[in-house]
């Protein structure tokens, strides 16, 4: 069911992996990682492994060469403890993209030019294959926001929405700087919460709620606002938060 997707893909095939075959159907998310280790070859070589038990659909090297790790009509392991609106669980209705990264423990940096090429390519192929909206390309820290940073501050999402192939708030953020020190009251953290939770974020339970919020918050500011995350809510953050549900 892999679509033919016009570039030279590399084959190096992980059987990690549910059976049997899912429909087509279900098919309703990308999500984007990075790799999260310093060599790229060792991050490889355990998406493969059996032992490691985890697994994506396809992997962007450095250079943008892309590999098909496992086939589409398969659930791979990748998104692990997950929701998104109410979706639980989401490798069963998504499909998996590892970029080649050492992420934030270990020297993250810019992704590669020749990666968000490669990277763009396909998400237009996984849109016009399996009708996946914009909306629905995700980051692992925005269906996992708990214990997940990837892809990152770092990662092009402004740009990818540019180009039509991910989903970014219409908001001059030149003009909207300006209330990152304006305070907010109860009633409008409230209010930031209740936008995140209805564009798809998870709810928060009560249990260690101020922290969670906080990694909330930092996932949200990772995606939408990527040059300041401090788990603050301040009025720009509440204002993206409307933007994303009036977009």
């Amino acid at each position: 069911m892999t679509p033919k997707t016009g570039l030279n893909l590399e084959r190096k095939y992980s059987i990690n992996f549910d059976l049997p075959e899912r429909d087509k159907k279900l098919i309703k998310f990308i999500i984007i990682h990075y790799t999260g280790m310093k060599i790229e070859s060792k991050a490889i070589e355990r998406l493969v492994n059996p032992k490691s038990k985890v697994s994506t659909h396809y992997f962007i090297r450095n250079d943008g060469t892309i590999i098909n790790m496992v086939p589409d009509e398969y659930v791979a392991w990748h998104a692990g403890v997950s929701n998104w609106k109410n979706f639980k669980s989401l490798n069963k209705y998504s499909i998996g993209v590892e970029l080649s990264n050492p992420g934030h423990n270990h020297g993250y940096k810019n992704f590669s030019h020749k990666q968000i090429v490669s990277l763009t390519k396909l998400l237009k192929m996984f849109i016009k294959e399996y009708k996946i909206k914009k909306e629905n390309i995700l980051g692992h820290s925005d269906i996992a926001p708990l214990r997940k940073k990837d892809p990152g501050e770092k990662f092009p999402w402004k740009k990818l929405g540019k180009k039509r192939v991910s989903f970014w708030h219409k908001l001059n953020e030149d003009k909207t700087k300006i209330y990152r020190k304006k305070e907010l009251s109860s009633i409008e953290k409230k209010l930031f919460l209740k936008n995140l939770y209805q564009f798809g974020y998870c709810q928060i339970k009560e249990k260690s709620i101020n922290q969670n919020i906080s990694y909330l918050t930092k996932a949200f500011q990772r995606r939408f606002r990527q040059d300041l995350i401090n788990g603050k809510i301040d009025k720009e953050c509440l204002l993206i938060s409307k933007s994303l549900i009036n977009n």
